[in-house]
């Protein structure tokens, strides 16, 4: 094995590879030995390989795990909640804090003023609840495990039924469908309405002792136009009220403040003004609009939330340490700037709301400091959206650097950029690579300066 592992593209693979990609010697020797066994069986098929296609892909192979590492990435896409790229970025508070807590010992099942134990998350819920102006909430670690945690819940037994308009079974991110949600929970789903149109009648004729309760589904991810209705929250919450069944909406996106007032685009509802209308309980991620880490939120009336602690599922989905911490600084710098929520240090908010003076600003100064690669480098007007699964139909002016590369291809000079140290991910057109500035942070731009005058540099003295 050991003359294995020494094959010369492999040993001068990994002293080439970067101190941040580079692969313990035990993931070297696995590769090897894999390709090595993947050519003998070929080559017992009848196959034919030379011991430099052997060596050449092995070397690919290990190349390409080394790109699977988690590693930081400059979002130049202009998507702001990207969900290939980690979704929305932590603040540099929340980031502090997660460095501390993750590196020592913590309080997270202990109380500190009788020593003895104390309530996991108990600070973050009642910042949530404070929040969200609701009488209680807590936090698991996604959202699509919050809806299921709260299915498995509310319905039980024969009173399984689950009300929802057939206009909002949506599917959610990786092929997950809201049908196949309530399946996993046990609920059995009762569709209601038309695709487009679902009337309060609609909803009243479902409900039967059977029913567990009613679920409205937000359309993050689509919107629907035309000849469409659906009765207001308020009628909806006032029909569930009559019957005691309660009212859950699924928000998804999460935004905490007026989307409207950040960015020329449209009005994200926020899990306050949804309870505030009538909604029982409110289900919505945190690493989206909020800007917090990867968590499912759940808010509402004290004696559902409750319920939905003590259901056994809650431990399975429970957030840990890193979670809770970056959960509660951010939920914390919402509440300290409640008065003016956008002055709230969360990336994605800075974002939306930059302007594009500032943008323009700064694509000028990359472009002044590129030198001789300067003339390949323009300043494009472009889009950006709130991505995530969020606003579909939202679009914002923003500014990019327009990278027409003299002696390369497009793909040519993506595949550099995506390639290094620190990898740059913009998107392409036939003729021009964009690097949209909007979702760059501005310390940021000296690497995409210095990394688009390597690359263009490069191939042009090749």
């Amino acid at each position: 094995m050991s003359k294995l592992a020494a094959l010369p593209a492999v040993e001068k693979l990994a002293n080439q590879l970067a101190p941040e990609v580079s692969l313990p010697r035990p993931l070297i020797n696995l590769f090897v030995r894999r390709s090595i066994e993947q050519y003998r069986r070929r080559i017992l098929e009848g196959e034919e390989h030379s011991r430099e296609d052997i060596e050449d892909e092995t070397k690919n192979q290990l190349i390409a795990f080394a790109k699977s590492r988690l590693k930081p990435v400059i979002n130049a896409t202009g998507v702001l909640i990207h969900t290939n790229l980690g979704r929305s970025p932590l603040g540099p508070r929340a980031a502090q804090a997660l460095e501390q807590i993750a590196t020592g010992y913590s309080n997270l099942e202990f109380d500190l003023s009788t020593g003895a134990r104390g309530r996991r998350a108990g600070y973050l819920e009642n910042a949530l609840a404070c929040l969200l102006e609701t009488e209680a909430a807590t936090a698991v670690n996604n959202c699509a495990a919050a809806l299921v945690l709260t299915l498995r819940t509310l319905v039980s037994g024969e009173k399984n039924e689950v009300i929802v308009s057939r206009s909002e079974l949506v599917e959610i991110g990786g092929g997950f469908r809201i049908p196949e949600i309530l399946e996993t929970s046990g609920a059995k789903l009762v569709e209601v309405g038309a695709t487009n149109k679902t009337h309060l009648h609609d909803y009243e004729k479902a409900i039967t002792p059977q029913t567990a309760l009613i679920l409205k589904v937000h359309r993050s991810n689509f919107y629907l136009e035309g000849f469409t209705g659906e009765p207001e929250i308020t009628e909806l919450a006032a029909l569930a009220k009559q019957h005691a069944i309660p009212l859950v909406e699924d928000l998804g996106s999460g935004a905490m403040i007026d989307t409207e007032k950040l960015a020329p685009i449209e009005h994200e509802p926020t899990p306050q003004e949804c309870l505030s209308r009538g909604i029982d309980l409110v289900i919505f991620s945190g690493d989206k609009l909020l800007g917090g880490p990867q968590s499912g939120i759940i808010g509402g009336r004290e004696e559902l939330v409750s319920q939905i602690k003590k259901e056994p599922f809650f431990r399975a989905v429970r957030c840990d340490k890193l979670i809770l911490t970056t959960l509660q600084e951010s939920i914390d710098q919402y509440l300290e700037t409640k008065a003016n929520p956008a002055q709230a240090d969360v990336p994605v908010i800075a974002f939306l709301k930059e302007e594009l003076a500032t943008l323009k600003a700064r694509a000028e100064l990359i472009i002044e400091q590129l030198g001789d690669q300067a003339g390949q480098v323009s300043i494009a007007e472009t889009n950006s959206r709130p991505g995530g699964g969020t606003m579909p139909r939202s679009e914002f002016p923003s500014v990019a650097l327009k990278v027409n590369p003299n002696n390369q291809s497009v793909q040519k000079l993506a595949s550099k950029l995506r390639s290094c140290a620190r990898a740059i991910v913009g998107y392409t057109t036939d003729d021009a690579l964009f690097l949209d500035l909007r979702t760059v942070f501005p310390t940021d731009d000296h690497l995409i300066c210095r990394e688009l005058q390597s690359t263009l540099e490069l191939e042009c003295s090749s």
